[in-house]
């Protein structure tokens, strides 16, 4: 009977290893989280209301999830990576789109120049410095009224400069990929249901456990009567 405990034991040993494993989730739990702004609608709010809006985040761009919320969710765009500067604040959750993966490139790296010219009469000299050209790292855009301000960053400063120009810039697209869901399985992916030849396999092993039971079972018949008495 050991003998048989132990070969039932190696059999179904034999039969898990068979089985697909589970799939593992796109995003392991502790990762960081993001969210794209797949709409151009999406502003970065200093608090959590709709007076403190900075700026529009830059379509298709994404913002890290610091902590999500009912009504807002508060995140950060861009990194301390010179020149740019991490800011934090809020977007609404229900304009994000969250993602469960890390984007290669989540935000919009972009600087701008802004020239500024000094106006008016009583110059003195060659008016080598009356058009002075300043750099500043570019946020995302904001509106008073119908002109148009960017939300930009310079000197350890955020503040607004005139849009004096249009940004244009390259779309993400990742985001628009399927990450979960119904879609096909990629060509040589592993897949999670059990081959033709693991179902002959389990077939075969279960019939073998079947017919080693019959066996062992009818060798424990008990002696009878007869057989006893002589």
């Amino acid at each position: 009977m050991k003998h048989f405990l132990c070969l039932l034991a190696a059999l179904f040993s034999g039969l898990a290893a068979l089985l697909p494993l589970p799939a593992v989730p796109a995003r392991a739990d502790g990762a960081e989280q993001y969210a794209v702004a797949a709409r151009e609608d999406v502003w970065f709010y200093a608090a959590e209301n709709e007076e403190s809006g900075l700026f529009l985040i830059p379509y298709t761009y994404y913002v890290r999830i610091l902590h999500e919320g009912t009504l807002f969710s508060a995140v950060q765009y861009l990194d301390d990576v010179a020149p740019y500067r991490a800011i934090t604040g809020f977007c609404k959750t229900d304009a994000l789109t969250f993602v469960d993966f890390v984007p290669a490139r989540p935000y919009l790296r972009r600087e701008i120049s802004v020239t500024y010219s000094v106006a008016g009469e009583g110059r003195m000299g060659g008016g080598a410095f009356d058009k002075i050209e300043k750099r500043f790292v570019y946020y995302g855009t904001s509106f008073s009224g119908t002109a148009r301000f960017f939300y930009v960053y310079a000197d350890g400063v955020f503040d607004y400069v005139p849009a004096t120009q249009d940004i244009l810039f390259e779309l993400n697209t990742d985001y628009l990929k399927p990450v979960s869901g119904t879609q096909e399985p990629s060509e040589g992916a592993p897949s999670s249901a059990p081959s033709p030849v693991q179902i002959a396999v389990i077939c075969a092993a279960v019939f073998a456990l079947v017919a080693i039971a019959v066996f062992v079972l009818r060798g424990k018949r008990p002696k009878s009567s007869a057989a006893e008495e002589f």
